[in-house]
């Protein structure tokens, strides 16, 4: 079985977003395929459609059970979500593993002892870990022949990819084992003048370690995870899931063998001693971005005589209309069975992002993938976004819960201190600078 970690300590890189599909491309291929959850947070099953309720053993179970000596055979907690494809699950308590095992000396190799008594019957395990270094990440590293770390093609990427090859042959170092080491480009907008430039100077400098293969933005993959479907099941036909078997045909023909500890010292370094200079050269950059960056992801279901470029505070607005109008997933011949495919795609996303009111709380989510603060200001809080920061979830999603009365809110976000309105929900009005508040209407 050869074992791939996906692992980046930098949020919102989309580290899930592509352990789940490479490992369906994996399987579609024909390979078994293991995919396993390091994240407490669950978003493989989630993204698989795997009830929560229903997952009584997690890999929590199978790693605790190591040490208190009534081992738990990983098939009891695997679930088959294809002929191909097999999810061991985490749930919340997973979190619970570092402190309970704080002292014991083997904890890090919990997960890689486990595979290699449990591992015959899959080709590749997958595994997607948390974003950040700790027990669990440590696991996933020292279980790998080789880690895959997904970076997006945007500014604050460089750094925090110098970081984490620094932490890597650290950990690795220390355990005697170095896996391959490869850097995949994600979420690229080749439409964007920086993204340009940054994947160029990678591609220059480091390509003995970056996969041929690029991930382009690809709006079909929020719509199948909304809909708990990988992208091979939701849209084998769209651009995403070209990309992602192209990666996995790459994975397959490449022959990985493992970095000495040398030669990846001598890559992080080469890293650390660029990052500044490189970063200097597209700093300019970052203040002439195309606007159109607002709209991750939407290319692919506008045609192209339609596609322009929107203003910050009304690029978000064509966001769900372009989707609508673009061909989405596997569609039915019947014109009423289309129509209705779309409505519930678009029942989803709205269910997903923006405010919503669920008993006396009031939820707002919003997907900045590239921010990294983001604030709410509005009547709720006397428009001051310093008192109310929304906290930041995997993949670019911010979140804020707040217990309002009933009433009519205005309201905007501050993203990077760029104020606008929300652009998941579309009730709005003009407000006194000819920019657009959000409404809240709490019942």
């Amino acid at each position: 079985m050869h074992t791939i970690t996906i692992a980046n300590q930098k949020g919102g890189c989309g580290k899930t977003t592509v352990a789940i599909n490479l490992a369906a491309s994996l399987a579609c291929e024909g390979s078994q395929v293991l995919l396993i959850d390091l994240d407490p947070q669950g978003h493989c099953a989630l993204g698989l459609s795997v009830p929560d309720e229903q997952v009584d053993l997690s890999i929590l179970d199978c790693l605790m059970s190591r040490i208190e000596g009534e081992p738990i055979e990983l098939g009891r907690i695997v679930w088959q979500i294809s002929p191909n494809l097999s999810l061991a699950p985490s749930r919340e308590n997973l979190g619970t593993l570092e402190p309970r095992l704080a002292n014991q000396s083997d904890a890090d190799t919990l997960l890689a002892d486990l595979l290699k008594e449990h591992g015959g019957a899959y080709d590749y395990c997958v595994i997607d870990c948390p974003p950040h270094m700790g027990l669990l990440m440590r696991n996933g590293l020292l279980a790998a022949d080789e880690t895959i770390i997904p970076v997006d093609t945007g500014y604050f990427s460089l750094h925090g990819l110098t970081r984490h090859l620094g932490t890597i042959q650290q950990v690795c170092e220390r355990n005697g084992k170095m896996p391959a080491v490869r850097v995949l480009p994600n979420q690229y907008d080749v439409r964007t003048k920086l993204a340009r430039e940054i994947l160029s100077e990678l591609r220059k400098r480091y390509k003995d370690c970056i996969f041929e293969t690029t991930l382009n933005f690809n709006t079909k993959l929020k719509e199948g995870a909304s809909f708990g479907q990988p992208i091979t099941e939701f849209a084998p036909n769209s651009s995403g899931a070209s990309d992602f078997k192209s990666l996995a045909t790459e994975i397959i023909g490449r022959q990985v063998v493992p970095a000495g500890n040398t030669d990846l010292l001598r890559h992080v370094e080469k890293l650390t001693a660029d990052a500044e200079r490189l970063l200097a050269t597209t700093t300019t950059l970052v203040g002439n971005r195309t606007t159109i960056e607002s709209v991750p992801a939407v290319q692919e279901a506008v045609p192209a005589a339609t596609r322009h470029i929107e203003t910050p505070d009304h690029a978000s607005e064509s966001v769900e209309k372009l989707i609508a109008a673009g061909p989405v997933g596997a569609i039915e011949d019947d014109q009423t069975s289309e129509q209705a495919f779309h409505e519930r795609i678009e029942r989803k996303i709205e269910r997903i992002y923006g405010v919503r009111q669920e008993g006396e709380v009031v939820i707002f989510l919003s997907s900045c993938p590239d921010a990294g603060e983001v604030h709410l200001a509005g009547d709720f809080n006397d428009w001051m976004p310093h008192t109310m920061p929304m906290r930041k979830l995997s993949d670019g999603d911010f979140e804020a819960r707040l217990k309002l009365p009933a009433g009519r809110y205005r309201y905007r976000m501050v993203v990077d201190g760029r104020w606008s309105h929300d652009p998941h929900n579309p009730n709005t009005e003009t407000n006194e600078f000819g920019e657009l508040n959000s409404l809240l209407d709490i019942a």
